[in-house]
């Protein structure tokens, strides 16, 4: 018989894709820009519909912010995750320099030391 995880393991199932093609567990920003935009949606609808009390435009306008919200918070935090990545790239090289010229003449600290005992 199998058993069933425990209360501190996540389930290990099937992972969760809208429409069959946008996995929103696995992609940085999905989940978030998915939230964002179903909350957008609902306060612009709404909000035009207590505006106007047109339905079928509150509907449209339900529709049009869930896009643009959705792409709006895509766009940044994309953007950001990128930002992160290409610092994250720069410091790592760094580190790898650093450990890779310490103690040689290459080093640019020994060179700086050096040049001020000297004067």
């Amino acid at each position: 018989m199998a058993t069933a995880p425990e209360s501190g393991e996540p389930a290990k199932g099937k992972p969760f894709k809208l429409l069959g093609i946008l996995d929103v567990e696995n992609i940085p920003c999905a989940r978030d820009s998915i939230l964002y935009g179903s909350l957008g949606s609902v306060v612009a609808g709404l909000g035009h519909f207590l505006l106007t009390s047109r339905i079928r435009r509150s509907c449209d306008v339900g529709v049009g912010g869930f896009i643009l919200v959705t792409l709006g918070c895509w766009f940044h935090c994309r953007y950001n995750y990128a930002k992160l990545r290409i610092q994250e790239r720069i410091a790592r090289d760094g580190i790898k320099n650093k450990i890779l010229y310490e103690s040689t003449h290459l080093d640019p600290e020994r060179k700086q030391s050096t040049s001020k005992g000297s004067s």
